[in-house]
């Protein structure tokens, strides 16, 4: 894909489009290691362009995985409470990676988690991705960690297994129950409706106290990511995201 070199600059730095003419114009961008002073240009993300010692490095999409922490909502903006786009420019990526050099001006959350869930959030640009991800007519795995205000019973693996009736036209489908502890288990849907969890341990006669998203899409969260820290995701992780997004009915 080709643009002009002011637009790239634009959307690849922190430079509204008059200031990445301008440097242009100054001739501070190399373009494969020659000056240009003309902003409509035409580069690719395959070219190497440097503003002065700074590489800027374009990428078509991005995939980001945060560990969201409780009290951050998972929006691209708030009027209230902090977002988690808001978190990822707050903040450097875990263990002193590369900053966000692309300033991710498109970036929004792959769907949402609750301002009090923690765990697994993957934020992108990529839309098409997105869709499929979210899209009713796939199955994408998702399992949470939960903690509850009661026993665990065998028979709630069970009900879990042959879905449960929250309120919707139809029941919940088939979700697989792992009991770790008494009031501990892993509970892997395959759906994403509001409050979903929450309502199914409510119709057990369970109140859940604690929800930790872990996976995604064949995505696991990184144990070494700290609560509130993220980092670019590997390709072997987005190969899988896209792989999984293809489970059709």
């Amino acid at each position: 894909m080709k643009m002009r070199l002011d637009k790239f600059i634009a959307d690849y730095t922190e430079l509204t489009r008059s200031q990445a003419k301008k440097v242009i114009r100054d001739g501070a961008i190399r373009v494969n290691g020659t000056v240009t002073k003309k902003g409509d240009d035409k580069v690719s993300f395959s070219d190497s362009i440097f503003w002065g010692e700074q590489e800027i490095r374009g990428q078509q999409y991005q995939y980001i995985m945060l560990n969201k922490p409780a009290g951050v909502v998972s929006a691209t903006t708030d009027n209230h409470d902090t977002t988690v786009v808001e978190l990822l420019h707050q903040t450097k990526p875990f263990e002193g990676e590369e900053e966000l050099s692309l300033f991710a001006k498109d970036l929004f959350p792959m769907g949402r988690l609750d301002k009090d869930t923690e765990g697994l959030l993957i934020l992108t640009n990529d839309g098409e991705l997105a869709h499929h991800i979210l899209s009713p007519k796939y199955h994408v795995a998702k399992t949470y960690y939960v903690r509850l205000d009661a026993d665990l019973e065998a028979s709630d693996i069970e009900a879990m297994k042959r879905g449960l009736d929250i309120g919707e036209k139809r029941i919940t489908k088939p979700a697989e129950l792992e009991i770790l502890a008494e009031r501990e288990c892993y509970l892997t849907i395959t759906e994403g409706k509001f409050h979903q969890v929450k309502r199914m341990f409510a119709v057990l006669g369970k109140h859940v106290v604690y929800l930790k998203r872990m996976s995604m899409g064949g995505v696991v969260l990184d144990e070494m990511l700290p609560s509130g820290g993220w980092r670019f995701m590997t390709e072997e992780e987005i190969m899988k995201l896209k792989g999984d997004s293809h489970g059709k009915e």
